[in-house]
C-alpha cells in the first residue's frame, strides 16, 4: 500500500520493555503511522497512529543515554535511542506531523466512492473561471510584450537624439574654444538628467514592490540548508515574485527570487528541494518537509512549471490521492459512517420507489472531502493567477507612465533640436 511508504525514516534502537534490552532497527514515519522495524527479525516492534500519540519528549535513559520517548494512549510509553543523525531532528519531524494532526478537524474522512454531482458542478465552475482567467493572463502577457517593444523603440529614439545633441554641440562650438561649448553647463544638465532618471526608476520600483511582495500561501515546515542533521522548524512562504524561507520567529533566512530558482525537486508529496545554481561557488539549496506541502505545491507547480521535477521516489505515493497525512482511516471509519447514517432522521422502512430526492441528499454529502481538497487547490491557483494578473497590470501602468514621459521628453528634445538647427542655418 502506498500509504505505508515512509515519508522519512531514521536508523536507531528501540527498548523492548518485556525483555529489558535494546533492539537495533529503523524508525519510520508514514502518512498516518509511526513504526519501528527490527533489523534482525524484520518484524514491527512498535506501530501506532499519529492520532494516538499523547506526548513527545526528549529524555535520558539511566541518566546517561539521550532518548526520544513517545507516550501512546493507554499509558504505553515507547523509548527510542541512538537515533541518526540525532534525536532533535527526529523530534522536530515527528512533532510537526503530530501537531498538524492535532490541528486538523476530528471529523476529517475520506470521500465516498460515488462523488456527488454538487461537488462536480462546483469543480466545473471553478475550472471554467480558471480557464477564463488563464486566457486573460495570456492577453495581458501579449499586451505587455507590445508595451516592452514600444519602450525599446523609444529608448532607440532617445539614443539617436543624444547623438544628434552631440553633433549639434560640435557645430555650435566656436572656432576659438577647442573643448566644446560651455562644458560646465553641459555637465550640470547631464547630472540633472541622471538624477531625474534615477528618481523615476526608484518610484517605479517602489510601485512594483507593493504587489510583488504579496504572499500567496504560507505553510509551517521543517527546513534544512545542509544535510539531514540540520532539520529545524520554520515556514515556507510563496510570494508573487519569490519564495522565502523563515524560522519560527518569522526571521528571514533566505529569499529565492523567482528568476533565480533553477529547479524544484519533489521527493514526496510532503518533501521538496529548492535550488539556485552558481558558477564558481556552491549552490544555494533548501529542503522543506511539511504536512501541508500539497497546498504549496498547487501554487509552485503553476508558478514554476518548467522547473518542477518529480523524483523517482515520488512514484511510490501515486497510488492514492495526495491528501493531508492526518486523514482519518481504518476499520472504524465504515462503522462511524454507518452510525451517522443511522442517526439521520429517516423512516426505518421506506416503500420501494418512494425514497425522495431530499432523503437521498441527506444520506449523501453535498461535497466530499476529496472534492473539497481539489476545490481548495483550484482556488489557490485562481488566487495565484489573480495576483499575477494584478502584478502585470500594475507593471503595465508603470510602463504606460514611462511611455508618456518618454514621449514628452522626445517631443521636447526634437523641438529643441529643430530650433537649434534653424539657428545654425
Amino acid at each position: 500500500m502506498s500509504r505505508d511508504v515512509p515519508i522519512h525514516s531514521w536508523p536507531g534502537s528501540y527498548y523492548i520493555n518485556s525483555e529489558k534490552r535494546w533492539e537495533n532497527g529503523t524508525l519510520s514515519l508514514t502518512r498516518t503511522m509511526v513504526r519501528f522495524i527490527s533489523n534482525q527479525s524484520k518484524e514491527s516492534l512498535a506501530s501506532f497512529r499519529l492520532s494516538r500519540i499523547m506526548e513527545l519528549k526528549m529524555e535520558s535513559s539511566s541518566f546517561i543515554f539521550s532518548t526520544l520517548t513517545v507516550l501512546e494512549e493507554g499509558n504505553v510509553k515507547h523509548w527510542f535511542g541512538s537515533l541518526k543523525p540525532n534525536r532533535v531532528v527526529v523530534y522536530n519531524v515527528l512533532e510537526h506531523f503530530w501537531r498538524e494532526r492535532l490541528l486538523s478537524p476530528s471529523s476529517e474522512a475520506r470521500g465516498a466512492e460515488c462523488k456527488p454531482s454538487k461537488g462536480r458542478e462546483l469543480i466545473s465552475l471553478v475550472a471554467g473561471a480558471q480557464r477564463r482567467l488563464e486566457d486573460t493572463g495570456s492577453v495581458l502577457s501579449h499586451q505587455g510584450e507590445q508595451f516592452d517593444n514600444m519602450m525599446q523603440g523609444l529608448e532607440k529614439i532617445d539614443s539617436d537624439l543624444g547623438v544628434a545633441d552631440k553633433l549639434l554641440l560640435e557645430l555650435e562650438s566656436p572656432s576659438w574654444w577647442p573643448f566644446g561649448k560651455l562644458p560646465w553647463k553641459t555637465q550640470q544638465e547631464a547630472k540633472a538628467q541622471d538624477a531625474a532618471r534615477a528618481g523615476a526608476a526608484a518610484a517605479s520600483a517602489a510601485g512594483k514592490g507593493s504587489s510583488r511582495n504579496k504572499v500567496i500561501t504560507s505553510i509551517p515546515a521543517i527546513v534544512t540548508k545542509g544535510g539531514d542533521s540540520d532539520l529545524k522548524p520554520g515556514c515556507l512562504l510563496v510570494l508573487v515574485s519569490s519564495v522565502e524561507v523563515r524560522d519560527t520567529n518569522c526571521q528571514l533566512l533566505h529569499r529565492f527570487e523567482r528568476n533565480d530558482i533553477d529547479e524544484i525537486r519533489v521527493h514526496s508529496p510532503y518533501e521538496i528541494t529548492v535550488r539556485q545554481r552558481f558558477i564558481g561557488k556552491p549552490d544555494i539549496c533548501y529542503r522543506f518537509l511539511s504536512a501541508k506541502m500539497p497546498e504549496a505545491m498547487s501554487v509552485l507547480e503553476m508558478q514554476y512549471k518548467k522547473k518542477v521535477e518529480f523524483m523517482n521516489e515520488y512514484s511510490a505515493f501515486k497510488a492514492t490521492p495526495v491528501s493531508s497525512p492526518c486523514d482519518t482511516e481504518g476499520p472504524n471509519w465504515n462503522e462511524g459512517l454507518l452510525q451517522r447514517c443511522q442517526d439521520t432522521e429517516l423512516p426505518l422502512e421506506v416503500p420501494a420507489g418512494e425514497l425522495s430526492q431530499l432523503q437521498v441528499h441527506v444520506l449523501q454529502p453535498s461535497v466530499s472531502q476529496a472534492e473539497a481538497q481539489e476545490l481548495k487547490q483550484m482556488l489557490m491557483q485562481l488566487k495565484n493567477l489573480a495576483l499575477e494578473a494584478e502584478t502585470e497590470l500594475e507593471r503595465q501602468d508603470d510602463v504606460l507612465d514611462e511611455l508618456t514621459s518618454s514621449t514628452d521628453r522626445a517631443t521636447m528634445h526634437i523641438e529643441k533640436h529643430t530650433c537649434r538647427m534653424k539657428r545654425l542655418l
